[in-house]
């Protein structure tokens, strides 16, 4: 097994994986849906982001269009198909296979390097087992994919296990040309990105981000939608990944795509403190601004001075008074409607 603990990143296309945020990978293209009945080049086009091949075939398609080659679950032990796929000179993606322990998996990854150029990712895909995920992420030091097609609900999860990007589908799952359970969807020319607040995702109606809830991701389990399962993966790497990531922005224009993530996560939370403090109220004997707690608020700025040392109580006071506030303007609003 890998014990090299040393964090790695892995460039894809023009996104860097492993440091800094979270990022979207929409779609990937599996030529193993054709069963080699179609030109690799053909169903690539101009370029494609990740790419599992079918046979040694498709190769040198994949080498000039791919912007990484994927080592699919279901051929792994294909190990001359391996080895040509991890020579392209393309950073690699090992997806586990069904069953494969993390020793496994990770001999794999390092078998890839080797044949290559040591730019490798692991994927975690299929029934995901984020603890597995998380596992392999920090003994190998590698970035880890999880593949969230088939289950957007575990986008958030994911993230917050570690994943250094979520794949989605960029096509409608089901529309594969050669019928037969064989692979996955197909998604051409699907691109790579970070996600920074509202810049890569559409408005939703009201014109801000909306929260996919547990209700969303049940119709995103039954119909599959590429859109929905989007939106869920880019609100899990804004929202989540702004609370457990650690990024280093070098750049104005990066700084501020943290600092959007920040807020994001941050506007997600007070939205939900305004809802609880709207029960609260209703369940308090003296509702309102009468019914202030102002030891509670105090102990309450104390606490989370623990959490924010370098802000301090007596810059967290105000910021909460402010908070509490709101929550109690809006309570009122809406018990007068």
């Amino acid at each position: 097994m890998s014990s090299t603990l040393e964090r790695r990143a892995v460039a894809v296309g023009g996104t860097l994986v492993g440091e800094g945020p979270a990022v979207v990978i929409r779609g990937r293209v599996d030529l193993r849906a054709y069963r080699g009945q179609a030109d690799a080049y053909e169903v690539l086009g101009e370029r494609a982001t990740l790419v599992e091949p079918y046979s040694a075939a498709d190769l040198p398609a994949i080498a000039e269009r791919a912007d990484a080659v994927v080592v699919g679950s279901s051929w792994t032990r294909d190990i001359p198909l391996v080895r040509s796929a991890a020579g392209l000179g393309l950073p690699v993606v090992v997806e586990r296979r069904p069953a494969a322990s993390l020793e496994e998996w990770l001999e794999l990854a390092d078998y890839c390097a080797r044949e290559g150029d040591g730019r490798v990712l692991l994927c975690e895909g299929g029934r995901l087992d984020l603890g597995l995920m998380r596992a392999a992420r920090a003994v190998s030091g590698r970035p880890v994919l999880a593949d969230v097609s088939r289950d957007a609900a575990l986008s958030a999860a994911a993230v917050a296990a570690g994943a250094d990007g979520l794949v989605v589908d960029s096509a409608e799952r089901g529309a594969a040309p050669v019928s037969g359970p064989v692979g996955g969807p197909v998604g051409g020319g699907a691109k790579l990105g970070t996600y920074a607040g509202a810049r890569t995702a559409g408005p939703s109606r009201s014109g801000t981000l909306e929260f996919v809830g547990p209700g969303s991701l049940a119709e995103a389990r039954q119909e599959l939608s590429p859109a929905t399962a989007l939106r869920a993966a880019e609100e899990a790497v804004t929202v989540v990944g702004a609370l457990v990531r650690p990024e280093a922005p070098g750049t104005l224009p990066e700084c501020r795509e943290a600092i959007d993530r920040v807020d994001a996560a941050l506007a997600t939370l007070l939205e939900r403190r305004a809802a609880l403090a709207g029960i609260v109220q209703r369940i308090k004997p003296v509702g309102g601004f009468a019914g202030r707690d102002l030891a509670r608020e105090r102990a309450l700025v104390a606490r989370m001075a623990l959490r924010a040392p370098s802000l301090g109580e007596a810059r967290l006071a105000p910021i909460m008074n402010a908070v509490i506030e709101a929550g109690l303007h809006l309570a009122e609003e809406r018990s007068a409607e």
